[in-house]
């Protein structure tokens, strides 16, 4: 479960993130959207402890992110390209990430054969360094190594984007996957509506910091959603 308390991002006089209380139960696939500025990477980014709060506290499985580390063994994440190491190969970064993981290298190479479909015959075995790469590739690779070791939290900012359509659809077609283990909690933040009501079982929308809505998705959701942007 992740459980966030009377949470304050301020920088000088502006308040970009104000969230009074908010309870992700374990298992569940939550999705998170608002436009630019809402305050969704900041939330991601307090959970993570990369920034620090203003005041208020987030707890990762009744671990206070800000005072212990015993959450990171069991938490992964995908925010953007600077999670990646860009002078290692793909293959060099798996095996980096697994072994933080506690993975032996076949252990390793078997898990990125999983995803050979995914990865279109583009990233293995192509002896490039992730700098090199699209980047829709280096997102494929930056998605994969997150669900590495069956992490019991995994948040993604911004799946889908710089992803072509073919890519879009496999990769929701994984989430799905990942959101059916009663095991995973998985936080998504997107800009596309509808990929995020495909995937996610609640979703919250964040305008200018603040929680405006809290909905358990179902088919109408999608309408709700638009109606609201609609203005």
């Amino acid at each position: 479960m992740i459980e966030i308390l009377d949470l304050q991002k301020r920088y000088g006089d502006k308040t970009v993130l104000n969230i009074e209380q908010l309870s992700i139960p374990k298992g569940q696939s939550f999705g998170l959207v608002g436009n630019n500025g809402a305050g969704k990477t900041t939330l991601f980014n307090l959970v993570l402890d990369l920034i620090k709060p203003t005041k208020g506290k987030v707890f990762n499985h009744e671990v206070d992110v800000q005072k212990s580390e015993e959450w990171k063994p069991f938490t992964s994440a995908f925010i953007d390209e600077s999670f990646l190491i860009g002078y290692l190969t793909p293959e060099e970064y798996f095996q980096f990430i697994g072994d933080l993981r506690g993975m032996s290298k076949n252990e390793v190479e078997k898990f990125w054969e999983e995803y050979e479909d995914f990865f279109n015959d583009e990233i293995i075995g192509q002896k490039k360094y992730l700098r090199d790469l699209s980047k829709g590739n280096q997102k494929k690779v930056g998605l994969v190594a997150a669900f590495l070791g069956n992490p019991k939290v995994i948040i993604l900012d911004e799946p889908f984007a710089n992803l072509d359509p073919s890519t879009q659809i496999k990769l929701k077609k994984l989430l799905k996957e990942k959101a059916s283990d009663p095991n995973t909690t998985l936080l998504i933040s997107s800009h596309d509506l509808g990929h995020i009501t495909e995937v996610t079982d609640r979703i919250v929308v964040l305008d200018k910091g603040k929680m405006v809505k809290d909905i358990q998705t179902s088919p109408e959701t999608l309408q709700e959603l638009e109606g609201f942007f609609a203005g």
